[in-house]
Protein backbone atom coordinates (compact mmCIF):
# COMPACT_ATOMS: atom_id res chain seq x y z
CA UNK A 1 0.00 0.00 0.00
CA UNK A 2 1.15 3.51 -1.18
CA UNK A 3 2.25 5.77 1.90
CA UNK A 4 1.92 8.82 -0.10
CA UNK A 5 -1.20 11.40 0.73
CA UNK A 6 -4.05 11.45 -1.62
CA UNK A 7 -5.50 14.30 -3.84
CA UNK A 8 -6.22 17.15 -2.27
CA UNK A 9 -9.42 18.49 -3.42
CA UNK A 10 -9.64 21.83 -5.77
CA UNK A 11 -11.21 24.54 -5.04
CA UNK A 12 -14.50 25.82 -6.49
CA UNK A 13 -14.14 27.82 -9.80
CA UNK A 14 -15.42 30.54 -6.90
CA UNK A 15 -12.72 29.98 -4.38
CA UNK A 16 -9.77 30.15 -7.08
CA UNK A 17 -7.05 32.80 -7.15
CA UNK A 18 -3.78 33.49 -4.89
CA UNK A 19 -3.68 31.45 -2.30
CA UNK A 20 -0.45 30.98 -0.24
CA UNK A 21 1.61 32.22 -3.23
CA UNK A 22 -0.53 29.61 -5.68
CA UNK A 23 -3.54 30.21 -7.71
CA UNK A 24 -4.98 27.36 -9.85
CA UNK A 25 -6.94 27.14 -12.69
CA UNK A 26 -9.43 24.44 -14.34
CA UNK A 27 -10.58 24.16 -17.51
CA UNK A 28 -7.21 24.92 -18.78
CA UNK A 29 -6.79 22.59 -22.44
CA UNK A 30 -3.42 21.21 -23.20
CA UNK A 31 -2.92 23.93 -26.02
CA UNK A 32 -3.79 26.56 -23.93
CA UNK A 33 -1.39 25.03 -21.16
CA UNK A 34 1.19 25.14 -23.53
CA UNK A 35 0.57 28.99 -24.86
CA UNK A 36 0.72 30.42 -21.46
CA UNK A 37 3.82 28.86 -20.80
CA UNK A 38 5.14 30.21 -23.90
CA UNK A 39 3.97 33.51 -22.99
CA UNK A 40 5.23 32.88 -19.17
CA UNK A 41 8.76 32.16 -20.28
CA UNK A 42 11.69 29.24 -19.34
CA UNK A 43 13.46 32.68 -16.82
CA UNK A 44 9.78 32.98 -15.11
CA UNK A 45 10.40 32.74 -11.13
CA UNK A 46 7.12 30.21 -10.28
CA UNK A 47 6.62 27.30 -10.76
CA UNK A 48 3.91 24.98 -12.84
CA UNK A 49 1.67 21.69 -11.97
CA UNK A 50 -0.78 20.84 -14.64
CA UNK A 51 -3.01 17.17 -14.66
CA UNK A 52 -5.73 16.57 -17.14
CA UNK A 53 -6.76 20.52 -17.00
CA UNK A 54 -6.13 21.19 -13.73
CA UNK A 55 -2.94 23.74 -13.70
CA UNK A 56 -1.15 25.11 -10.46
CA UNK A 57 0.91 28.08 -10.60
CA UNK A 58 2.69 29.20 -7.23
CA UNK A 59 5.24 31.41 -6.42
CA UNK A 60 8.46 30.02 -4.28
CA UNK A 61 8.81 31.43 -0.56
CA UNK A 62 12.05 32.08 1.06
CA UNK A 63 11.14 29.28 3.69
CA UNK A 64 11.22 26.66 0.52
CA UNK A 65 14.11 28.07 -1.33
CA UNK A 66 16.42 27.68 1.28
CA UNK A 67 16.27 24.26 2.24
CA UNK A 68 16.32 23.57 -1.19
CA UNK A 69 19.48 25.26 -1.99
CA UNK A 70 21.02 23.38 0.83
CA UNK A 71 20.14 20.27 -0.07
CA UNK A 72 21.12 20.43 -3.75
CA UNK A 73 24.93 21.20 -1.86
CA UNK A 74 24.53 18.21 -0.26
CA UNK A 75 23.71 15.84 -3.23
CA UNK A 76 26.54 17.82 -5.00
CA UNK A 77 28.76 17.07 -1.77
CA UNK A 78 27.78 13.31 -2.14
CA UNK A 79 28.79 13.19 -5.61
CA UNK A 80 32.16 14.52 -5.37
CA UNK A 81 33.05 12.45 -2.81
CA UNK A 82 32.03 9.74 -4.73
CA UNK A 83 33.72 11.11 -7.68
CA UNK A 84 30.81 10.75 -10.02
CA UNK A 85 28.93 12.95 -12.10
CA UNK A 86 25.40 14.11 -11.32
CA UNK A 87 23.24 16.43 -14.11
CA UNK A 88 21.39 18.80 -11.82
CA UNK A 89 18.51 20.74 -13.88
CA UNK A 90 16.50 22.61 -11.42
CA UNK A 91 13.36 23.10 -11.95
CA UNK A 92 13.23 21.17 -15.24
CA UNK A 93 9.73 21.16 -17.10
CA UNK A 94 9.04 17.57 -17.27
CA UNK A 95 5.87 17.42 -19.58
CA UNK A 96 4.34 14.17 -21.59
CA UNK A 97 1.64 15.37 -23.99
CA UNK A 98 0.00 12.16 -24.28
CA UNK A 99 -0.48 12.25 -20.50
CA UNK A 100 -1.77 15.40 -20.48
CA UNK A 101 0.29 16.42 -17.75
CA UNK A 102 3.61 17.80 -16.47
CA UNK A 103 5.02 19.69 -13.69
CA UNK A 104 8.41 21.57 -12.62
CA UNK A 105 9.91 20.07 -9.08
CA UNK A 106 11.55 22.15 -6.91
CA UNK A 107 14.94 20.58 -8.39
CA UNK A 108 15.77 18.07 -10.18
CA UNK A 109 18.96 14.97 -10.81
CA UNK A 110 20.19 12.93 -13.36
CA UNK A 111 22.35 10.71 -11.39
CA UNK A 112 22.29 6.97 -12.89
CA UNK A 113 21.82 8.11 -16.07
CA UNK A 114 23.79 10.99 -16.68
CA UNK A 115 25.59 9.67 -19.29
CA UNK A 116 22.74 9.29 -21.27
CA UNK A 117 20.99 12.50 -21.01
CA UNK A 118 24.64 14.73 -20.81
CA UNK A 119 24.11 17.84 -22.96
CA UNK A 120 20.90 16.87 -24.53
CA UNK A 121 17.89 19.21 -24.33
CA UNK A 122 15.89 16.46 -22.43
CA UNK A 123 12.44 15.24 -24.40
CA UNK A 124 9.87 12.67 -22.41
CA UNK A 125 9.56 10.00 -23.46
CA UNK A 126 12.17 9.48 -25.54
CA UNK A 127 14.58 10.28 -22.49
CA UNK A 128 14.47 8.91 -19.30
CA UNK A 129 13.09 11.40 -16.42
CA UNK A 130 15.13 12.58 -13.96
CA UNK A 131 16.50 9.90 -11.29
CA UNK A 132 15.28 11.80 -8.68
CA UNK A 133 13.55 14.88 -7.85
CA UNK A 134 13.05 17.25 -5.01
CA UNK A 135 10.20 18.78 -3.13
CA UNK A 136 10.62 20.95 -1.10
CA UNK A 137 7.07 21.87 1.06
CA UNK A 138 6.08 24.92 2.62
CA UNK A 139 2.86 25.22 1.73
CA UNK A 140 0.35 22.28 0.21
CA UNK A 141 -0.21 22.06 -3.76
CA UNK A 142 -3.67 21.55 -4.98
CA UNK A 143 -2.63 18.80 -7.01
CA UNK A 144 -1.34 15.29 -5.86
CA UNK A 145 1.88 15.99 -7.30
CA UNK A 146 3.28 12.46 -6.35
CA UNK A 147 0.65 11.14 -9.08
CA UNK A 148 1.91 13.13 -11.73
CA UNK A 149 5.53 11.96 -10.78
CA UNK A 150 4.60 8.52 -10.69
CA UNK A 151 2.92 8.70 -14.17
CA UNK A 152 6.32 10.43 -15.33
CA UNK A 153 8.55 7.20 -14.29
CA UNK A 154 10.99 8.96 -11.51
CA UNK A 155 12.03 6.38 -9.19
CA UNK A 156 13.20 8.53 -6.80
CA UNK A 157 11.36 11.56 -4.80
CA UNK A 158 12.43 13.68 -1.90
CA UNK A 159 9.97 15.76 -0.12
CA UNK A 160 11.33 17.85 2.55
CA UNK A 161 8.73 19.63 5.14
CA UNK A 162 8.11 20.19 8.83
CA UNK A 163 12.29 19.66 9.19
CA UNK A 164 11.95 16.25 7.68
CA UNK A 165 13.00 14.71 5.15
CA UNK A 166 10.92 11.52 3.33
CA UNK A 167 12.33 9.73 0.75
CA UNK A 168 10.06 7.93 -1.57
CA UNK A 169 10.78 4.95 -4.40
CA UNK A 170 8.74 4.18 -6.85
CA UNK A 171 7.15 0.64 -6.61
CA UNK A 172 4.98 -1.00 -9.27
CA UNK A 173 3.71 2.56 -10.34
CA UNK A 174 3.05 3.62 -6.68
CA UNK A 175 5.59 5.80 -4.37
CA UNK A 176 6.61 4.44 -1.03
CA UNK A 177 8.09 5.93 1.86
CA UNK A 178 11.87 4.28 2.09
CA UNK A 179 14.63 4.70 4.82
CA UNK A 180 17.12 4.59 2.10
CA UNK A 181 17.79 6.80 -1.45
CA UNK A 182 18.10 4.78 -3.96
CA UNK A 183 20.54 6.62 -5.60
CA UNK A 184 22.46 6.62 -2.61
CA UNK A 185 21.75 3.79 -0.39
CA UNK A 186 24.44 4.98 2.70
CA UNK A 187 23.17 8.52 3.16
CA UNK A 188 22.04 8.64 6.10
CA UNK A 189 18.39 10.37 5.88
CA UNK A 190 17.16 11.21 8.60
CA UNK A 191 20.85 13.08 9.69
CA UNK A 192 20.39 15.41 6.83
CA UNK A 193 17.29 18.00 8.55
CA UNK A 194 19.98 18.16 11.15
CA UNK A 195 22.10 20.01 8.61
CA UNK A 196 19.61 22.32 7.42
CA UNK A 197 19.16 23.33 11.02
CA UNK A 198 22.43 23.69 11.69
CA UNK A 199 22.71 26.38 9.16
CA UNK A 200 20.66 29.14 10.71
CA UNK A 201 23.74 29.53 13.85
CA UNK A 202 27.13 28.39 11.78
CA UNK A 203 26.04 29.73 8.15
CA UNK A 204 25.25 27.49 4.53
CA UNK A 205 28.73 26.82 3.71
CA UNK A 206 30.09 25.80 7.38
CA UNK A 207 26.73 23.28 7.04
CA UNK A 208 27.63 21.51 3.78
CA UNK A 209 31.28 21.43 5.55
CA UNK A 210 30.10 19.45 8.25
CA UNK A 211 27.66 17.51 5.57
CA UNK A 212 31.02 16.70 3.84
CA UNK A 213 32.55 15.76 7.18
CA UNK A 214 29.96 13.36 7.70
CA UNK A 215 29.91 11.54 4.33
CA UNK A 216 33.23 11.15 4.57
CA UNK A 217 32.92 9.05 8.07
CA UNK A 218 30.26 7.46 6.38
CA UNK A 219 31.70 6.42 3.45
CA UNK A 220 35.38 5.49 5.42
CA UNK A 221 33.20 2.95 7.53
Amino acid sequence: MSNVPTLTTPPTPAAQGLVAGRVLLTGVSWETFKALMADLGEDRACRIAYDGGLLEIRMPLEEHEEPKGLIESFIETIADELEIEVRKLGALTLKREDLTRAIEPDTCFYIQNEARVRGKKINLPNDPPPDLVLESDYTNSSLNKFTIYASLGVPELWRYRRKTLEVYQLLEGNYELSDRSLAFPFLPVVEVPNFIEQSQNIGQRSAVRSFRARIREVLSS
